[in-house]
């Protein structure tokens, strides 16, 4: 999810757009159904939140966090090379970006 800030789970439980206030902390609310996924983190709700908060507790470095977004804006996938093609196979969707600039050899000849 691209972002202007960096994530701490301090800021995200304030944001009113965050599902973390439901899962993380523990909120009720009527509008959230638990993913399944979420329900099997644990069976014990208390545990399951403890998990839960765990998720968020490694930074993203600045590096990472930058190509996340620029590809996310993009449309573009995030991973190496091999996964992108991969990819591109299986949607016959162009993941990459293509390389900046006009194309090698663009320029006619001169008569």
């Amino acid at each position: 999810m691209p972002c202007q800030f960096s994530f701490s789970t301090h800021r995200v439980g304030q944001e009113p757009w965050s599902s973390y206030q439901i899962n993380g902390l523990g909120k009720k609310s009527d509008l959230c159904t638990p993913h399944r996924k979420y329900l099997a983190l644990d069976t014990d709700p208390l545990e399951r939140i403890k998990i839960y908060r765990s998720l968020f507790s490694h930074h993203v470095d600045g590096d990472l966090l930058e190509e996340i977004r620029a590809n996310t804006n993009k449309g573009m996938a995030v991973g190496n090379n091999r996964f992108k093609e991969e990819i591109e196979k299986l949607t016959g969707r162009r993941l990459k970006g293509k390389k900046r600039g006009r194309p090698v050899g663009w320029r006619k000849a001169d008569i």
